[in-house]
């Protein structure tokens, strides 16, 4: 730069990084809400939407929810008050490109408004993970550090990042598109839960099928327990519960880790509205990553 001041860099992400209002308040996050469409209304996803409420509509016999993304125009407004005020970059973090078009939207926007030095980031990832990875971001912006360096770091956290997941059956997960190796599952769609995870594009591929959601459930803790074991980073990591409406599961499965992880953080959390919609009810997760509060988000 050789002003000898640092880049004025806007922080950009989207809802389903479920970052509370205190993190985004005190990190300057600008959140953009991705719609969910169930019937003829649109809700925007942490406005005036829950996973609860969602689910809720489907007992009540509403139609199957989809989901779309903020538009361009939206997009375009935003960019152009963060230009106006002063913002010199502007770092967009999306989630996966795998289950949504909004990264590419951004990449889009960025060959063709080269004027907001907009930097979009896909997390292929989703929910607190794309959060955190958000948080990591901040930080590193109040650091003082330039867009490339951030983005190189967050590869480096990105690539920490593992989760096994169980839903408790596949159809909105193949009704949205979803699952990328769908075919194979359908047929035995009603008898069988499904193991997933993200592959390295950012796509849900199921790799394991299991006769209940007691085994499958057994099966991502016996899994979660052999992955982290062989970790560089095990004594650094965090951990995560994401579940769909079944807090109880949750709890039983946050009291797994706290046994076998003592001394790790534990986030749990609700699937936000938008993932929810793909993976249902009593859907759950365990994921984990490296602790980015054992970092250093300096250089």
């Amino acid at each position: 730069m050789g002003r000898g001041n640092k880049l004025k860099i806007a922080l950009v992400t989207d809802s389903t990084s479920v970052l509370t209002e205190q993190e985004v308040k005190d990190n300057n996050i600008n959140v953009v809400p991705i719609p969910v469409i169930v019937g003829d209304k649109e809700y925007l996803e942490g406005v005036n939407i829950t996973s609860a409420q969602l689910f809720e509509l489907q007992k009540q016999g509403a139609a199957f929810p989809k989901t779309s993304q903020p538009s361009m125009g939206q997009m375009i407004e935003l960019c152009n008050k963060l230009h106006g005020e002063g913002y010199e970059a502007i770092i967009a973090i999306t989630l996966s490109s795998g289950i949504s078009g909004f990264y590419q939207n951004m990449v889009n926007m960025a060959h063709n408004n080269p004027e907001y030095n907009l930097y979009p980031y896909d997390s292929k990832m989703t929910v607190r993970l794309q959060g955190y990875l958000v948080l990591a971001a901040a930080r590193m912006i109040k650091n003082g550090m330039e867009p490339e360096a951030i983005l190189k770091k967050l590869d480096e956290i990105r690539k920490t990042i593992d989760e096994y997941f169980v839903v408790d059956d596949l159809k909105n997960l193949s009704r949205g598109g979803r699952l990328s190796n769908a075919g194979a599952f359908i047929g035995t769609m009603l008898q069988i839960k499904p193991l997933l995870t993200f592959n390295d594009d950012g796509k849900i591929v199921a790799f394991d099928k299991i006769r209940s959601l007691k085994r499958a459930v057994a099966k991502v803790k016996k899994l979660t327990l052999e992955k982290t074991a062989e970790l560089p980073y095990k004594d650094r990591l965090r951990l995560f519960v994401f579940h769909s409406n079944d807090l109880k599961q949750a709890e039983d499965i946050k009291e797994f880790i706290n046994t076998n992880f003592p001394d790790k953080p534990v986030d749990v959390a609700e699937f936000s509205p938008v993932i929810a919609t793909h993976l249902g009810e009593k859907s759950i997760a365990i994921a984990w990553m490296i602790d980015i509060d054992k970092l250093d988000l300096t250089k």
